[in-house]
């Protein structure tokens, strides 16, 4: 039974997410603040986590950047929820490491789907067997054991940002456009933008790429989208 971490400052909504999800055949643990919230993580390990950006002691983005810098946290998927509608702060999200965003007011059931569709994508992730290993120019991949590595230091990536670097590296000199790389990493999730899709594709650079001006490995195609470079 997957387990999920609820942290918002709000019972009333904790509660209610938590009712819901445990419906759905979910576990569930509360958190309030989001100190507590990190000694959660250490603790009980759960396998996603729905954040609050506006929370007492440490603030969503804080917990959030905590979580993606230690190797031991930072694969866990994180779904930000906020009253903040403003696109800047959906991104700012996205940048600092959430794999999607909810604005308050929410629809449950579409927080629940959300859930199911992030639990999905890990699945397919770990799926992705064909071919164990990529290597190219200092990029090294075990699309087994999940591992990548650039010039022999170890990468820890989200999960979306694992599931878009295998999808290009599955394809390497192939142009896909935003709405492509979308039906094929997020499949059926409407709610994801192509501006969306242009922060993962930065935050995916800052962590491989050496020359973010200059990227190696993820390249802009100017009019159309992104892709892994030409293999010859």
């Amino acid at each position: 039974m997957s387990k999920i971490l609820i942290v918002d400052d709000e019972k009333d909504i904790v509660d209610l997410i938590s009712y819901n999800l445990e419906k759905d055949g979910f576990s569930t643990i509360k958190a309030y603040d989001g100190e507590s919230s990190l000694q959660i993580i250490k603790t009980q390990k759960p396998d996603l986590m729905i954040l609050d950006l506006m929370l007492p002691k440490l603030s969503g983005l804080d917990v959030c950047r905590a979580i993606r810098r230690s190797p031991e946290t930072a694969g866990l998927p994180i779904i930000m929820l906020t009253a903040k509608s403003d696109e800047v702060d959906k991104v700012t999200g996205l940048e600092v490491g959430a794999d999607d965003y909810v604005t308050k007011p929410f629809s449950v059931k579409e927080l629940t789907a959300r859930v199911r569709s992030i639990f999905r994508r890990l699945k397919e992730t770990e799926k992705f067997i064909a071919k164990e290993q990529f290597a190219y120019e200092g990029l090294k991949i075990n699309y087994v054991s999940c591992l990548v590595s650039v010039n022999g230091k170890e990468i820890t990536l989200s999960p979306t940002e694992l599931k878009l670097l295998f999808f290009l590296t599955r394809h390497p000199g192939r142009v896909y456009s935003r709405n492509q790389i979308i039906d094929h990493v997020w499949g059926d999730e409407t709610f994801i933008t192509d501006r969306a899709v242009d922060v993962h594709i930065r935050r995916l650079r800052s962590q491989i790429e050496k020359d973010l001006e200059n990227p190696r490995y993820i390249l802009t195609v100017r009019g159309f989208g992104y892709k892994f470079a030409d293999i010859r």
